[in-house]
């Protein structure tokens, strides 16, 4: 019975190791959801945070410095639902753009552009906005024509900082070029109901 017993318990001490290894391997390897998902939030956070500056710089950059700074900026969700990055205090308002699509560049509008460039958007007849608008547009911008408002298959125009007055000025009436310039004032879209000033440079 002596040697009985002296054989066995190894054995149970083999078993009993061996089952405290395996319970080892298998909590190190097993995924715990509470915290594989702790983790990704903290990721996903900090990205969303990084995102968030990059479209806030990228929106301000496209104003004078002390328009931006207190307008109010936007953007819009993969849905396209308008998300408000920002509360501002000045009756402007700021817009990242969108980098990899032409004619969306950054851009800062008063009430009166954002009005006209809501009507232009929605391909409304013609602008309804009642007193000139401005926006800036001091980071440049990409776009398809200064004759056609909706051309959308001619090569990409890569156009400098300017700024422009929302109002259906007519190069005949006031003596303006209508055609694209490096420097200087000229008539966009000059004879279409969006017809606008666009002033190189900055203001």
């Amino acid at each position: 019975m002596l040697v009985r017993k002296y054989i066995i318990a190894p054995r149970s001490v083999v078993l009993a190791s061996l089952a405290v290894a395996i319970a080892i391997v298998l909590i190190s390897v097993m995924p715990f959801p509470s915290i594989v998902k702790g983790q990704t939030a903290v990721a996903t956070t900090s990205d969303a945070e990084e995102s968030l500056k990059a479209r806030l710089a990228r929106a301000m950059s496209a104003g004078p410095t002390d328009i931006a700074t207190a307008a109010r900026i936007i953007d819009k969700d993969p849905q396209g639902n308008v998300v408000v990055l920002r509360e501002g205090t000045n009756g402007f308002t700021c817009l990242p753009g969108d980098p990899t699509v032409i004619g969306e560049p950054p851009m800062c509008a008063d009430v009166a552009a954002m009005q006209w460039t809501a009507d232009f958007k929605a391909r409304r007849p013609k602008p309804t906005n009642t007193v000139p608008g401005i926006i800036y547009m001091l980071a440049g911008a990409t776009q398809r024509s200064d004759s056609d408002p909706y051309d959308t298959t001619s090569e990409a125009i890569t156009v400098g900082p300017h700024w422009m007055i929302m109002w259906p000025f007519d190069p005949t009436t006031t003596g303006l070029p209508a055609r694209h310039k490096a420097t200087g004032v000229y008539v966009m879209w000059a004879g279409s109901p969006y017809a606008h000033l666009h002033v190189m440079g900055n203001p």
